[in-house]
């Protein structure tokens, strides 16, 4: 299959992810196309029948909602809107969320509830599927009146406005019109609000957060397992009744694929001269499990917000009515989001207590991971930088949906501020994929010093392939050069891992 259809049923975030990993094309189906026609017709005959104020398509915005605009400067009240509204700031939002913004964005707007054109989506939809990436900024988003800065970014090369990425290469709005043959589209009333009203910021970056925690998580199972046996840990920690008693999902779950995957180490099973293992070998099952049922909770959230509309007003014509409202607020995202930075910023914090372990010199190991300590350091500064990422990811996950801020002269008093809490939440997934990759270093080389004795099958191969890319440590060297590759190793997908 090479393209996915949009249908106006509900979409899982299993398989949206997997439209994304495939690259497949795009396209409406006969019954969303219908759902936006019928929509954008009877917002038409509604302007048309009646000259009632409707906040957004024949008034201002924000503050200057009850001022009323002339049927004559509609089209260039929309075009205004997302020109002024265009005040993003900071870094640029990496494609990979971008493309996803657009996803959701053509997933919220087929809905039928919004009042576009058919040709605003059509056009999005080409921009996604041509690969065609509208610069957008991090800052800008109060994450409440949807994430209208970010979005206006979004939006701009529809207009002729901006900038694109495309295929390597920036170009202005208008170039890339040009480059394939494309007229500026004209917003009609009320679609410049649909465009820039939405979740879709939040969203985008909040379901990759939530793909790559669910990956990270299963690839620290394997690296905590090398850990565990390069310590020479115990597995009794791991067992099903001491976990089952507990009666968490996540712990249960973690506990259960421990012991699977450590059932073929002779490291595991030898003899142990301790009685019990520190909290960040012993309490794996409750921290990573924990970890484990925010990110499934978050998941469901994500989920849910990807198949909702979230603009305003909304549109409602089997009722004839267009209801101003407030679906726009990031409030669940920011929530989740701030939760789930904290939840992945306690995965790095117990992993980089189990690197501090691997270089203490106890249990049989050498200090700081060389076989001559003192005229080399080994792996001492490593852990540091390990510290200090942790450290990091602690001052990130201060919540940001607990802070507001009035804007919009006071009409818009309590916002969500949810777009601060997807942008530090993705620093926070970055921090641990480098933190991974660091206890990958350690675990790997602890490992070393049990030979003869054997790990787990599924251990000694992750082992193998990450010793193809990043030698023993025999003595002092570069360690920079390593981490990156590290962390270049623990970011490759899922699939290769598991093979």
């Amino acid at each position: 299959m090479s393209e996915y259809t949009i249908h106006l049923n509900y979409i899982e975030l299993s398989e949206f992810e997997q439209i994304i990993n495939d690259n497949l094309k795009l396209s409406l189906s006969k019954e969303a196309t219908d759902a936006v026609l019928a929509c954008r017709a009877y917002l038409d005959q509604k302007m048309q029948d009646s000259d009632k104020l409707i906040y957004g398509i024949n008034t201002g915005f924000g503050s200057l909602c009850d001022t009323a605009i002339s049927s004559n400067d509609l089209e260039a009240l929309q075009r205004n809107l997302v020109l002024s509204h265009a005040c993003g700031t900071g870094e640029e939002v990496p494609s990979e969320i971008v493309k996803r913004m657009l996803f959701l964005k053509v997933l919220g707007l087929s809905k039928g509830n919004s009042g576009v054109q058919l040709a605003t989506v059509e056009r999005l939809l080409f921009f996604y599927n041509e690969g065609i990436y509208p610069v957008v900024y991090q800052q800008g988003s109060l994450g409440a009146s949807g994430d209208l800065a970010p979005l206006a970014h979004l939006c701009l090369p529809l207009l002729g406005e901006g900038e694109v990425d495309y295929q390597g290469k920036r170009y202005s709005g208008a170039e890339i019109n040009d480059k394939f043959g494309l007229n500026p589209i004209v917003l009609q009333s009320k679609e410049g609000l649909a465009l820039l009203n939405g979740t879709q910021f939040m969203s985008a970056y909040a379901s990759y957060a939530v793909k790559e925690s669910q990956e990270l998580w299963n690839k620290w199972i394997l690296v905590a397992g090398m850990s565990l046996d390069a310590y020479d840990g115990r597995l009794n920690p791991f067992q099903a009744n001491v976990n089952a008693i507990r009666n968490q999902h996540g712990q249960i779950q973690l506990a259960e694929a421990m012991r699977e995957l450590m059932s073929t180490s002779e490291i595991i099973e030898q003899e142990k001269k301790h009685v019990q293992d520190p909290y960040s070998f012993r309490c794996m099952p409750q921290v990573h499990g924990a970890t484990k049922d925010t990110i499934d909770h978050c998941a469901r959230i994500v989920e849910r917000e990807m198949n909702a509309v979230t603009d305003n007003p909304t549109v409602f014509p089997e009722t004839d009515e267009v209801v101003s409202a407030g679906n726009f607020h990031g409030q669940p995202l920011a929530l989740i989001m701030d939760f789930l930075a904290i939840a992945m910023a306690e995965m790095g914090s117990i992993s980089e207590r189990r690197v501090y372990k691997l270089i203490s010199g106890t249990r049989g190991l050498p200090a700081f991971l060389v076989a001559n300590p003192g005229l080399n350091s080994g792996m001492m500064i490593s852990q540091y930088t390990c510290a200090s990422i942790v450290s990091q990811n602690k001052q990130l996950c201060t919540p940001a949906s607990v802070d507001t801020i009035d804007s919009s002269n006071g009409q818009e008093d309590h916002v969500s501020m949810g777009a601060n809490a997807a942008t530090k939440l993705y620093r926070v997934i970055q921090n641990c994929q480098t933190i991974l990759g660091i206890e990958l270093m350690h675990a790997a080389q602890g490992l070393d010093f049990r030979r003869p004795l054997k790990s787990a099958h599924q251990i000694e191969k992750i082992h193998s392939a990450f010793r193809a890319e990043v030698p023993f440590l025999s003595e002092d060297r570069y360690l920079s050069i390593d981490m990156k590759a590290a962390r270049n190793f623990v970011t490759k997908n899922w699939n290769e891992w598991k093979s």
